[in-house]
């Protein structure tokens, strides 16, 4: 994993390569969502291979008919993640002519382009060792490891409660034998009266005599 922390505000909060890496993708789904909902057009997540795509993991690109659209996606995807997630982009570059806006948040990169210009520059021919994903299937293979880091979790947790259980087990057992060593000592005592009769019983018997 090329970033290991996200720049929140004024603060880095240093995360796990897994955390990492399902935090990112966390901010590329909330990126992609803000593209929809400002009608961006064909916006596609390019998963960018690691040996030959530098600092960043994902490229969030979409396109826009006119450069008040293209401003307006830019603005909604800064703010939403912002106020959602407290992130905030390293650079922003070409708001002004906005024909092609680029938002770096150095894990990820947000190409917003006119649809002329995306079309010139074709940034998806030239990423051909990325993995293309449309927004719905980015979230779902988001949904699915987020799901499997709970399952994990859960896991973890109920194995950790099992040695409890375990040993306290053993604490119980001798109670149940101290207990029981009493008892046995009167049934002995008993057995050497009922001896101790027996003898007496052949006394007549010798004084006949």
């Amino acid at each position: 994993m090329r970033g290991t922390r996200i720049k929140a505000g004024d603060r880095f909060y240093r995360m796990t390569t897994t955390e990492a890496h399902q935090q990112i993708r966390i901010l590329v789904q909330a990126a992609a969502q803000a593209c929809e909902d400002k009608k961006g057009e064909n916006t596609r997540i390019l998963e960018l291979d690691p040996i030959d795509s530098g600092l960043s993991d994902f490229f969030l690109i979409t396109s826009a008919t006119n450069d008040r659209q293209a401003v307006a996606i830019a603005d909604e995807i800064e703010h939403r993640l912002k106020k959602e997630f407290g992130a905030l982009p390293n650079s922003v570059e070409g708001r002004s002519k906005g024909d092609w806006v680029l938002l770096d948040y150095v894990d990820f990169v947000v190409h917003v382009f006119l649809t002329e210009r995306r079309s010139f520059y074709d940034i998806e021919r030239l990423r051909k060792s990325a993995r293309p994903l449309t927004p719905a299937e980015f979230d779902a293979e988001l949904k699915t490891a987020l799901a499997a880091k709970t399952l994990a979790a859960r896991k973890k947790a109920s194995s950790k409660a099992k040695p409890t259980a375990a040993i306290a087990a053993p604490e119980a057992r001798p109670k149940k034998a101290a207990k029981k060593t009493p008892k046995k000592a009167p049934a002995k005592r008993a057995v050497a009266k009922k001896a101790a009769v027996k003898p007496g019983a052949k006394n007549p018997v010798g004084k006949k005599a």
